[in-house]
């Protein structure tokens, strides 16, 4: 029997959307909370504005992009930089300003339309470009998982299979709604399994309040800080266009069209220099809620929004922020690992999806240099901001398909 798709569009019944939602918003707790505690702020106003910021991009992409917006990565080297030379409100100026750099981008690329995608980034370099999103944070999974550690802890590695079973054995032997949740099973399997290893630590549950109003903070701006953090622009804007050509893969949809490149780009870029004036850090659509989508074939913007929503109220329960915070780092490396995979699977099927013909030595040649620049590990600095792994690649695929594109009107090329 064919598999049942939830399509974007769909309504959920609330016996399904709360769970769903739920799975969702574990998805994306791990790696959210983290970007503010590497910034030494309370996580507190970073999860309300997540909750805010994915709103806002549903209601202004029409509800027909199922993306949930965590925060953002690409901004850690320079905001660091910043915040140790002028303080945390510096930073947030900075995102201010990109973020309304980032909107004008959505502006021109709603009068240049986006064509110009299929010359910079045929399927050949796009296929390895989204299958990095997920390959290069492999590692990441690992490292979370306590795996990459000098000496390995054996209870992380029960913890960790237990999780990782649960979720890839589920998926295939699951059935009716259970079929949707294996993520939502998954983690509540390997909670239960890290107890019962005694990983578990609730001091900071019991501290916790019960209550909490997140700290609200002025951005203050400063010229060398804003340029030390601009370049960012070029890797929130390939790793959105990335983010959506996969996503319009696994829902089956061009969301490059319908609703456009420039809404999702514009809701992207809004809800950062939203956050940041109001003390949160920058957004981004995230991998790992793509993943879930990849998993479960649940599209529905409905549950996006419903994982939004426990975003927000999260964010005046302190205890149950921190209670969700207890969840070791096994369990979210179990999941990642899946959820990575999932991605860079996507990437790979677009490439078979389409066709791509690798007796051609133009797309042979792309896909090789894509991968191996994506997966080496070199960087590339500008000013203060690092350019690597996928982004770099994107980077290096727009320009050589741009050279191969040029090379044809000039009917050079040997494959015509």
């Amino acid at each position: 029997m064919e598999e049942r798709i939830i399509q974007v569009e769909e309504k959920v019944p609330a016996k399904m959307l709360i769970p769903l939602s739920i799975q969702h918003m574990f998805a994306m707790f791990g790696a959210s909370v983290l970007v503010p505690f590497l910034f030494g702020i309370s996580p507190a106003i970073v999860l309300l504005m997540n909750g805010v910021g994915t709103l806002l991009f549903i209601f202004i992409t029409k509800g027909k992009a199922p993306a949930y917006l965590g925060s953002s990565f690409a901004f850690l080297s320079p905001a660091l930089l910043v915040i140790s030379k002028y303080g945390y409100e510096y930073a947030l100026g900075g995102f201010v300003v990109l973020g309304i750099a980032g909107m004008c981008v959505a502006l021109i690329v709603r009068q240049c339309g986006t064509d110009w995608i299929d010359i910079v980034l045929p399927t050949a370099a796009m296929g390895p470009v989204v299958a990095l999103i997920g390959l290069e944070l492999a590692g990441n999974a690992a490292s979370t998982a306590g795996l990459l550690d000098g000496k390995v802890d054996p209870k992380n590695v029960i913890v960790f299979l237990v999780t990782l079973g649960v979720a890839v054995f589920g998926q295939i032997l699951f059935r009716g709604f259970l079929s949707v949740i294996p993520i939502l099973i998954a983690i509540i399997a390997g909670y239960v399994a890290a107890g019962a290893c005694g990983l578990l630590d609730f001091t900071q549950v019991r501290e916790a309040a019960f209550l909490a109003l997140p700290n609200f903070t002025s951005p203050k701006f400063n010229f060398e800080a804003i340029m030390t953090i601009f370049p960012a622009l070029l890797l929130v804007t390939s790793e959105h266009i990335g983010h959506q050509i996969v996503t319009g893969k696994i829902v089956g949809r061009n969301l490059l069209k319908d609703p456009g490149l420039h809404r999702s780009l514009f809701a992207d870029f809004f809800s950062t220099t939203v956050s940041g004036c109001l003390g949160s850090v920058p957004t981004t659509t995230y991998g790992e809620n793509i993943g879930v989508m990849a998993v479960t074939k649940v599209y529905s913007v409905q549950v996006i929004g419903g994982a939004a929503v426990l975003s927000i109220c999260c964010s005046f329960l302190g205890k149950l922020a921190a209670l969700i915070s207890t969840i070791p780092g096994p369990v979210i490396g179990g999941i990642s690992f899946l959820l990575y995979g999932m991605i860079g699977t996507s990437g790979l099927r677009m490439l078979v999806d389409n066709h791509v013909d690798y007796s051609k030595s133009r797309n042979l040649t792309l896909t090789s240099v894509v991968f191996v620049v994506g997966l080496s590990g070199i960087a590339l600095k500008l000013g203060n901001v690092e350019l690597t792994g996928m982004v770099l690649a994107c980077v290096v695929a727009m320009a050589l398909s741009l050279v191969f594109y040029i090379l044809d009107k000039l009917k050079l090329t040997n494959d015509q």
